[in-house]
C-alpha cells in the first residue's frame, strides 16, 4: 500500500475523533452607528505608471537544511522566476537542524525557515507560527551498523542521534516497537553532520537520522541495515515539514509572507509534477554536491502541491495531520498534556488559503 493510500486510511480514523467545533457569538450591526465610508472609486482615466513596482520589493533571510526536502519548492520558485513576481529577494542561510533555524529567528538573524517534525514541538510551545505544510516525510530512518540487524539488537548499543529533531521521534518510536527505551541504549546525541562519521568509523553501533545522511549510510558503510523509517509507523503517525515565521514577525508582514506562500506554492505545483530532474539540479547546484544523489531523495516524502494544501484546509486533512502529530509529540513525551493545544493557535490555515487563491 503506498504513502497516499494509508494516509487517506490514517487520516478518515483521525477525522472521526476530531469532529467537535467550538462557535463564538456573532457580532451584530449598530441601528444608530453612521454608515461606513466607502473608499473612493479608482479614476479610470488615469494611467499607471510603469515605473512604479506592481509591489514593494523586499529581501528574506530564509532558514534552510541541507537536503532535497528543505529546498525542493524554495529553489523552484527561485528558478522559475516566482518569487520574482512577488518581488521578493532571497538570501539563504544554511543550518544543521530545525531548532537552530528557530533560534536564528527569535534572534532577528532569519525571517523564515523550514523545520523537520521534531521542530514542531516548538510551535506548540508558542515559539514559531506554521506558515504552510510542506510535505509528508519519509526520510527519517532508523541504521543498524555491521552488528545491528533487528531493532531488538538495538538493546545495550550505541546509538548516534539528534536531539530535539525527527531522529530523536523515529528513534523514540523504533525503540517502543520492540519494547526498549531509550534508558536500553547508550545515546550518543550529536550533530547530523557527525552521525555519518560515526558510523562509517564504527564509532557508535547504529542511528537515528534523515536523508540524505540516511542514504550516504545505507550506501557507504558496509552490512548497514534499514531497521525502520516512517512508513513503519505510517498506521500511527506522520512525520511533518513545513515553513515557519515568529508570531511577532506575522504581526506586521503579513503581506510580504502571503506573496511568500504564493510563490512557495505555485513552486510545489512545479515541482510535484514530475520535474524532480530539474529540482535535484538546482538543489545540487546550490549545495555543491552531486547531482546523483540530490536526485535520489525525490522518494523520501509525499510531495504536495500549493492546491493539495489548498483542499487539505478546506477538507480539514491538514489539520488532522497536525492534530495527529500533537498526539505522538504527548505519546512520545516531546510535550506534555498541559501543553497539547488547538492546532489553530499556531499553525495559520488563514494564510495558507489565502496565499493559495491565485
Amino acid at each position: 500500500m503506498n504513502l497516499k493510500k494509508i494516509l487517506a486510511l490514517l487520516l478518515a480514523a483521525v477525522m472521526v475523533c476530531g469532529m467537535l467545533a467550538g462557535c463564538g457569538p456573532k457580532e451584530t450591526a449598530d441601528p444608530t452607528a453612521p454608515p461606513a465610508s466607502q473608499p473612493a472609486e479608482p479614476d479610470p482615466t488615469k494611467e499607471p505608471d510603469p515605473t512604479e513596482p506592481a509591489v514593494e520589493p523586499v529581501t528574506l533571510n530564509i532558514g534552510y537544511m541541507n537536503n532535497y526536502g528543505s529546498l525542493w519548492s524554495v529553489m523552484t520558485a527561485k528558478e522559475k522566476g516566482y518569487f520574482e513576481e512577488e518581488g521578493i529577494t532571497l538570501e539563504l542561510t544554511s543550518f544543521d537542524n530545525g531548532p537552530n533555524i528557530i533560534a536564528a529567528m527569535e534572534n532577528g538573524s532569519i525571517n523564515l525557515g523550514y523545520i523537520g517534525d521534531g521542530a514542531h514541538k516548538l510551535c506548540v510551545q508558542g515559539r514559531a507560527s506554521i506558515i504552510a505544510l510542506s510535505h509528508v516525510s519519509n526520510g527519517d530512518a532508523v541504521i543498524g551498523g555491521p552488528d545491528v540487524k533487528s531493532i531488538e539488537d538495538l538493546k545495550g548499543k550505541t546509538v548516534a542521534y539528534a536531539s530535539g529533531t525527527s531522529s530523536e521521534i523515529i528513534l523514540v518510536n523504533t525503540l517502543t516497537k520492540a519494547g526498549l527505551t531509550m534508558n536500553d541504549i547508550t545515546a550518543m546525541d550529536m550533530d547530523p553532520s557527525a552521525v555519518v562519521t560515526a558510523m562509517m568509523s564504527k564509532g557508535v553501533d547504529a542511528c537515528a537520522i534523515w536523508s540524505p545522511q540516511s542514504l550516504t549510510i545505507l550506501s557507504e558503510v558496509e552490512g548497514a541495515t534499514k531497521l525502520t523509517d516512517n512508513m513503519t509507523f505510517a498506521d500511527t503517525s506522520v512525520s511533518l515539514a513545513s515553513w515557519i515565521a515568529m508570531p511577532n514577525y506575522l504581526e506586521g508582514n503579513k503581506d510580504v509572507v502571503v506573496r511568500f506562500l504564493r510563490a512557495l506554492f505555485k513552486a510545489m505545483d512545479y515541482a510535484a509534477d514530475d520535474h524532480y530532474d530539474e529540482v535535484a539540479k538546482w538543489v545540487s547546484d546550490l549545495l555543491a554536491v552531486d547531482y546523483d544523489s540530490v536526485y535520489a531523495e525525490r522518494g523520501v516524502a509525499e510531495w504536495f502541491t500549493g492546491k493539495d494544501v489548498a483542499a487539505g484546509i478546506a477538507d480539514g486533512s491538514i489539520k488532522a495531520y497536525y492534530e495527529l502529530q500533537q498526539e505522538m509529540m504527548v505519546k512520545n513525551e516531546a510535550i506534555t498534556p498541559e501543553e497539547k493545544c488547538p492546532v489553530e493557535d499556531y499553525v495559520q490555515f488563514d494564510l495558507m488559503t489565502e496565499a493559495a487563491n491565485y
